[in-house]
């Protein structure tokens, strides 16, 4: 999955090592010197594929996000991909954050990293990267944009996705319009098994979240797709998600129209990722005032 563009931009697999633990990833990197990187974490029963998808090209966070001066490493969190034979039952949540922040400093020392890391996560990633942002073991942090996930699920627990084989779960997208029409077939190589200590973590997510919101110090931006159907995103439950965070600097939380659930894989997947590119930009002008 390696392609170069006329820009010098460059996007290509990488392994990365987390204490022992080998784990793929993909990394898009700018012509010169970065402004910063953006680490990518993919969802439950997605892969690092799922921020360059093929069906909508020009929507690649990693592309975009070199284009525009940002290292965009997207990493296949641990029990996914390479590190899936070794960890078939995946691992939980406290143990994939410490292993995605040593996978960060192992690539901080081969590759510049620019004024600091702002963590674009989607779904299942966004509680890694609360936890990792509680754990406060990824060095120059600067912020965290989550994107498909809250605290509070519409759905009971028990109806979350199990364990088991990777496929598109069609129901859990939103309205399929939103997407390009190619995207269900190439998605084969996006979406892989859904580890089994991965879906235990998500039925405890908002116990876990109440225990891990008071530890979290950087500016954090959620943003819920208009057909968000997993997560609770009302006035109410976003103004009680905001007064959880209540040592990060600022909370911001947004609604992204036209999007279901995977907005990276959808029509409007640019413009959520300009916004994104957009807030790690302010987050490193901030370093410098």
């Amino acid at each position: 999955m390696t392609s170069a563009v006329a820009t010098g931009v460059e996007v290509r697999p990488i392994i990365l090592d987390a204490y022992g633990i080998s784990l793929s990833a993909l990394v898009g990197t700018p012509a010169g010197a970065p402004r910063g990187t953006i680490l990518a974490l993919h969802g439950a029963g997605m892969s690092a594929g799922y921020f360059h998808g093929s069906a909508n090209p020009g929507a690649s966070l990693l592309r975009l996000g070199a284009e525009l001066g940002m290292t965009v490493l997207a990493v296949d969190r641990p029990g996914y991909r390479l590190s899936a034979v070794r960890l078939p039952d995946g691992q939980y949540l406290a143990d994939q954050a410490a292993a995605v922040a040593a996978a960060v400093r192992d690539f901080a020392t081969r590759y510049p990293t620019g004024a600091g890391v702002v963590v674009a996560a989607h779904s299942f990633g966004g509680k890694v990267a609360l936890a990792l942002a509680a754990g406060g073991s990824v060095p120059d942090l600067l912020g965290l944009d989550i994107s498909g996930c809250g605290h509070r699920y519409v759905v009971a627990a028990t109806d979350l996705p199990g364990a088991g084989a990777g496929r598109p779960r069609v129901a859990g997208w939103g309205p399929l319009r939103l997407y390009p029409p190619d995207t269900f077939r190439s998605s084969r190589d996006v979406v892989a098994p859904l580890p089994a200590r991965e879906a235990q973590e998500a039925r405890r997510w908002p116990g876990t979240f109440l225990e891990l919101a008071p530890a979290v110090r950087v500016p954090v931006r959620f943003t819920f797709a208009e057909y968000e159907p997993w997560w609770q995103h009302d006035p109410d439950t976003l103004t009680d998600l905001r007064s959880r965070l209540a040592a990060a600097p600022h909370v911001r939380t947004e609604r992204q129209l036209y999007a279901g659930h995977n907005i990276s894989l959808g029509w409007t997947a640019r413009s959520h990722h300009l916004r994104v590119i957009g807030f790690a930009e302010e987050l490193i002008a901030a370093k410098g005032i």
